[in-house]
């Protein structure tokens, strides 16, 4: 690594560090610079955070103060309790506060509902049922210090469930025999911090098992004949919600510690070859929008613009955090 990448990263460090949203401030210090929420300066940023973030104020517009609380359901897109609290743990809301309770008790109600699973057919000997709702819910269970005997229901649901080829499938067709992308990735997520969390051997297998439908294809290529499954999985987006591109397994394997993998080379040179003239990454596409409540996949959190020439902050920390845990980059700061 050249003296002149070190200055590069040392000066987005102090660039992220310098945000004026709270969150990333918070973020680039557990991701990027390893503390946790017993540090100073994590418990500085934290003690008010609530009422200084505008992206924590804007996510918690969304969910109910109380039981009388008039809400949209649970999975509306994006503004249902279920992305709230999936966005609010990625991007390292501290765990355990106890206002975030109803909305998790809301969100398990609807997963583990009978209503619910009745929907989830098994099919030429495969459960299929959209995985990511299960997995989106015990990741955030887990991230925001909620876990309980219920969480254990979901990770044993994923893992009972799971395709011989390792991932999951919503696909009701009989001839589909392959997992699906979108399905797959955030349960490959959720059942690593379960693993990790409970020491669970079964979980951690099932995640290794997962991540190998990801690396035999180097995540984005077809086995048959090596081509570009789809050409949208090169794009870097932010937030992901349900949605599967290489900037989110390169995330998950990152977590895993299977970054390092030389099945991973290609997209993490894809991913350096988007940086911006400042060093930072861009945000390539959306999945939201931000201005019109009307209208289909509304946010009520701004996370930025789609620009390929300028740096989107939090594009920027997961991408910096994947090159640390790849040993791309240094970072210390």
């Amino acid at each position: 690594m050249t003296d002149f990448q070190n200055v590069r990263e040392d000066k987005l460090i102090k660039q992220l560090l310098e945000s004026s949203e709270p969150a990333v401030r918070l973020k680039t210090y557990l991701r990027l610079l390893d503390h946790d929420y017993e540090t100073s300066e994590v418990k500085s940023i934290i003690s008010d955070m609530r009422t200084k973030s505008s992206i924590i104020s804007q996510l918690f517009s969304t969910l109910p103060k109380d039981e009388q609380s008039k809400t949209v359901h649970v999975y509306t897109k994006w503004q249902g309790i279920h992305w709230t609290l999936s966005c609010l743990a990625d991007i390292g809301y501290p765990p355990n506060d106890d206002f975030l309770q109803l909305s998790i008790d809301y969100e398990l109600k609807w997963l583990l509902s009978e209503e619910h699973w009745k929907k989830k057919p098994i099919i030429d000997g495969r459960r299929r049922f959209c995985a990511s709702q299960e997995s989106n819910g015990l990741f955030s269970i887990l991230s925001l210090g909620f876990a309980d005997e219920r969480s254990d229901i979901l990770a044993e649901r994923l893992m009972k469930y799971q395709w011989p080829d390792g991932g999951w499938n919503c696909d009701k067709k009989p001839e589909v025999k392959n997992s699906s992308y979108h399905e797959s990735i955030i349960p490959f997520r959720s059942l690593n911090l379960y693993a990790e969390q409970k020491n669970d051997q079964r979980a951690r297998n099932a995640a290794n098992k997962a991540s190998e439908l990801f690396l035999k294809r180097k995540l984005f290529r077809k086995q048959s004949d090596g081509s570009i499954i789809n050409p949208r999985w090169l794009k870097l987006h932010y937030p992901p919600y349900w949605h599967y591109d290489i900037f989110i397994a390169l995330k998950v394997l990152a977590e895993a510690n299977k970054i390092t993998d030389s099945r991973c080379n290609e997209a993490l040179d894809l991913l350096e070859s988007k940086r911006t003239t400042d060093g930072g990454f861009p945000k390539e596409g959306r999945y939201c929008q931000f201005k019109n409540t009307e209208k289909s996949y509304f946010t009520p959190a701004n996370w930025g613009s789609v620009n390929k020439r300028k740096m989107n902050e939090w594009v920027t920390i997961d991408a910096l955090y994947i090159l640390k845990k790849a040993k791309r980059i240094d970072l210390d700061y």
